[in-house]
């Protein structure tokens, strides 16, 4: 039985890739100081350590490796890889991976470090498998072309060799394997708020979610 904070802010995020939802994930997470976690960044480090260490990769290794898990193992700038996150999209079909990034996920969920009033998740399934009893729910999304010029432009900024067409076409294959998996697709549940980023500026998206969130407490009087 995983442990549990009392009264704390539960905030839920899917998205496809490069909405936005990690931007926006983070600003909301500073602002209400919530502890926040970029889930699909565990599958991305799983992916990463089993093309770095392909002969020690197996079930023990990897329950070790997640279970002493840091954040700035996520922060490393390799993970941002199309290579990572094509590889990170296959890993995460595998059940015993996805068992173990579960148990992490709850335990970060549900019993964020007291300094933190709640926590923040956002990923493919957080909404309806990790915290279905979140205080706020929200499916952010955008349109293809802009989700891979975003992308592109964080992967040139990190000096990769790619073009926008590859990571166009890098993001359609990422699309149709979330949507269509067997074991938790990305889908956006009846009680999740859809927030379009397209036309929205990083500071226009995080007002829009900052109000929903502001009058939530208020109705709840926590502010």
């Amino acid at each position: 039985m995983i442990k549990k904070r009392n009264n704390i802010l539960k905030i839920a995020i899917d998205s496809p890739a490069a909405a936005g939802a990690g931007t926006l994930g983070r600003a909301i997470s500073n602002h209400y100081n919530l502890s926040y976690l970029d889930t699909g960044k565990i599958y991305r480090y799983v992916a990463y350590l089993k093309i770095k260490y392909p002969k020690k990769f197996n079930k023990k290794f990897l329950t070790l490796k997640i279970k002493n898990i840091k954040i700035k193992n996520l922060q490393n700038k390799k993970l941002l890889s199309d290579k990572i996150g094509s590889a990170a999209s296959i890993v995460s079909k595998k059940k015993y991976i996805r068992k173990l990034v579960h148990s992490f996920q709850l335990n970060f969920a549900y019993n964020p470090p007291l300094k933190f009033k709640g926590s923040c998740l956002d990923g493919r399934d957080i909404t309806y498998n990790i915290v279905p009893d979140a205080d706020l729910k929200f499916y952010i999304t955008a349109n293809l072309k802009t989700r891979a010029l975003r992308r592109f432009n964080e992967l040139k900024n990190t000096n990769q060799r790619i073009t926008y067409y590859e990571v166009l076409k890098s993001i359609k294959k990422r699309d149709k394997s979330d949507f269509t998996r067997k074991i938790s697709p990305l889908k956006k549940t009846k009680d999740s708020l859809l927030i379009n980023t397209t036309n929205l500026t990083k500071r226009a998206c995080f007002l829009k979610i900052k109000k929903i969130i502001d009058k939530k407490l208020k109705i709840n009087g926590n502010i």
